[in-house]
């Protein structure tokens, strides 16, 4: 996914950057701020590296006064959709690395929540918290209160302990309590943007505080549906791990769910080839089931790493029975490279273990 994204930064797409701000500021030297920015290492950076060398870049190009370089970009920042998507957007990574001074927090803090509108600041964000955390996290629980969704979804969004491609928030992570109450203010927000932003935060926090996203989630759960997506969605690591008192939240105890005919199609495939596997389940009375199953991969060490995969949720009626089929790949992928050896592919019914199979991944032989 990264791979196709960094590939829309290209020639084409900043070309138009640059005529538009030329449009508004006739000093700015189109060629050479292109030169200059894709020159002989553009190609093997990668996106969040190429987003701060066009960030920096235009720190060279555009007037040296803070505040008229924020002038022209405010000129055109609308225009950011016709460029790129808004996906880790450059003008507020323009905003982190040239309005930290005192002098421009004002400024800077404008700038943000009027480019993520356009360009998520949610990267951008997290260098003021790292220097002034009570100063920031002050102005994000504002932010919060917002009328604009994505000043509101930025305030959430932009403290998460964790943020893909962002700076980890140290202090986050050994105490989240600054978060939460930007969380309650957007527990019931309108907009699924933003509960999705609350929900991944709480998934964040669940990876380090798991108690406390687990007392978060029965005082949320059954309030409204915008709370019960929150928390479930929020939870999915806690469930993937099979934590019982989450599970139990969700209705998904260790009830009495028989499992007949566990089987693979296979005993050995081929890297690059899919298994198959089959199994039966049934229940003398009506309860919720959660149907998942877990691989464990051989890494290139030699060492054996599980990954769990969600198969199905449901309510089993009385007496029911339900037969299942299920196909995996073994295809490598961007994010998933695949060695040979032995494999084991578990099933977990209700975060509990109900059965395990090893199978063999083997490499292809080349033909010479």
């Amino acid at each position: 996914m990264t791979e196709s994204i960094k590939n829309r930064y290209n020639y084409e797409s900043l070309y138009k950057v640059a005529m538009d701000i030329q449009s508004v500021y006739e000093a700015f030297q189109v060629d050479e701020f292109l030169k200059s920015t894709m020159d002989d290492t553009w190609d093997g950076l990668e996106l969040k590296d190429r987003i701060i060398k066009i960030s920096d870049n235009l720190g060279q190009y555009l007037p040296a006064k803070y505040s008229e370089a924020i002038s022209i970009i405010d000129k055109i920042v609308m225009n950011y959709g016709n460029w790129l998507d808004g996906f880790a957007g450059f003008f507020p990574i323009f905003v982190e690395i040239y309005g930290q001074h005192e002098a421009d927090w004002d400024m800077s803090m404008g700038a943000l929540a009027r480019y993520t509108q356009y360009a998520s600041s949610e990267l951008a964000v997290r260098a003021f918290i790292i220097k002034d955390e009570k100063r920031m996290m002050k102005q994000m629980i504002e932010w919060s209160k917002s009328d604009n969704e994505y000043v509101r979804r930025l305030s959430c969004e932009g403290c998460r302990p964790a943020l893909p491609w962002g700076q980890a928030l140290i202090s986050f992570k050994k105490d989240p309590t600054p978060i939460l109450p930007i969380l309650e203010q957007l527990k019931n927000d309108i907009s699924i943007h933003v509960r999705k932003s609350v929900a991944n935060n709480l998934n964040d926090i669940s990876k380090t505080h798991p108690e406390l996203v687990t007392k978060i989630a029965r005082n949320w759960y059954g309030k409204s549906k915008e709370t019960d997506w929150i928390v479930k969605h929020g939870c999915r690591t806690l469930l993937k791990n099979g934590h019982r008192d989450v599970l139990a939240i969700f209705g998904y105890q260790n009830t009495m769910i028989t499992v007949e005919s566990f089987a693979l199609s296979k005993n050995a495939i081929f890297i690059g080839e899919n298994i198959s596997f089959s199994f039966v389940i049934s229940t003398k009375e009506e309860t919720k089931a959660r149907l998942e199953y877990g691989i464990d991969y051989v890494k290139f060490n030699g060492k054996r790493n599980r990954k769990i995969f969600k198969i199905s949720e449901m309510t089993l009626k009385n007496s029911e029975r339900k037969q299942y089929t299920k196909k995996h790949s073994f295809a490598d992928i961007s994010t998933r490279k695949h060695y040979p050896g032995i494999h084991s592919l578990t099933l977990i019914i209700n975060g509990v273990e109900q059965g395990k199979l090893d199978f063999e991944l083997r490499s292809r032989k080349v033909k010479v």
